[in-house]
């Protein structure tokens, strides 16, 4: 695993799914001949029928791109006064229903609500908030705390400081404000001095200065990042994933991390985070759902290409021995095809 992340060699020239926000390497794509009011009477017929037909449940929501089912969705609201989404959910439950509801969604509405999941409740799951605000581009994170102020009348930025603390809240905060830095241009004299300044705050003093650590991995653009992740270890001889794993725990090291892989490959942390979810005893249903649905129009056969590289088996053979029934159903008709 760790060959992975410490491979930098390709790094500066390799392109990043970073700033996509739909793209030719999804597995979802939009239908041609599509007709939204054929899909809401055929949804309608399935869910009103004895025993909703759950097969064409999946099989249009999984063929048909996000902005095509919002189209359906208001057809289905002219047809019958009522929103699919609480037709599905009244006519669903369990993680099928939260599939279901996830590809109905809106993609910024659904980061929003998985952002209020986090934060509902006792203890913020911080994990949820470090993929969101670490995997998105300053629009989609726009997008999302625009939907947030629309549904609560209150500013994301300031629910979520009462949520966490110290370093990691700084951290959070400044992706949440949605100001990385997007030139694309890449300066190398500056990529030196940060990668310095990087090894100064860490590796060469005793006690880590996690500020500069924040400061540049939180606002420098994914270019930029690059050539520093490439001037740092040639300065440093590690990693600067090492580094931080070495200096940092707890939340802050599990974000800054994350910044680092996201910029080195979006498909590659999203695998890693799809393993993750679905190892062991249990699954994280929640997780695997959401990474599924929100990449699926962006990089999800990248993200297969990934896994099967890494694990050395496919995503869909993982998805098929770990989940079962209709959920499974779903989930594999968004992954697409076996590698």
């Amino acid at each position: 695993m760790a060959s992975l992340w410490d491979d930098l060699d390709s790094l500066v020239n390799t392109p990043s799914s970073f700033t996509a926000t739909t793209g030719e390497r999804g597995t979802i794509k939009p239908k041609a001949n599509f007709d939204a009011g054929d899909d809401a009477v055929a949804l309608r017929k399935a869910i009103e029928g004895l025993g909703t037909k759950d097969k064409v449940l999946i099989d249009i929501l999984t063929h048909r791109s996000s902005a095509q089912r919002q189209l359906i969705c208001e057809a289905y609201h002219e047809a019958t006064d009522r929103t699919l989404v609480d037709d599905v959910k009244g006519d669903t439950s369990g993680d099928f229903e939260d599939v279901l509801v996830a590809l109905i969604t809106p993609p910024a509405a659904f980061d929003c609500h998985e952002v209020m999941r986090a934060m509902k409740g006792a203890g913020t799951e911080d994990s949820v908030l470090i993929e969101i605000f670490t995997s998105r581009s300053n629009q989609q994170i726009k997008a999302l705390t625009d939907v947030y102020l629309e549904e609560t009348e209150k500013k994301l930025t300031l629910d979520l400081k009462s949520e966490v603390s110290g370093d990691f809240a700084d951290a959070l905060l400044l992706l949440a404000e949605g100001k990385r830095e997007d030139s694309t241009a890449v300066d190398t004299e500056k990529a030196k001095e940060d990668a310095k300044t990087l090894y100064e705050a860490g590796e060469k003093k005793w006690g880590t200065d996690e500020s500069k650590f924040v400061d540049i991995l939180c606002q420098r653009s994914i270019p930029q990042l690059r050539q520093t992740l490439v001037e740092y270890k040639n300065i440093s001889g590690k990693t600067l994933q090492q580094s931080i794993e070495g200096e940092m725990s707890g939340e802050l090291e599990e974000l800054l991390v994350a910044i680092v892989k996201c910029a080195k490959s979006v498909p590659a942390y999203f695998a890693e985070r799809l393993y993750e979810s679905m190892k062991g005893g249990g699954t994280d249903e929640s997780t695997l759902n959401r990474i599924m649905v929100s990449r699926s129009e962006i990089d999800m056969l990248d993200i297969r290409a990934e896994f099967k590289k890494l694990y050395e088996y496919s995503l869909h053979s993982a998805i098929e021995s770990d989940l079962s029934d209709n959920h499974g159903d779903c989930v594999k008709a968004i992954c697409g095809g076996d590698d």
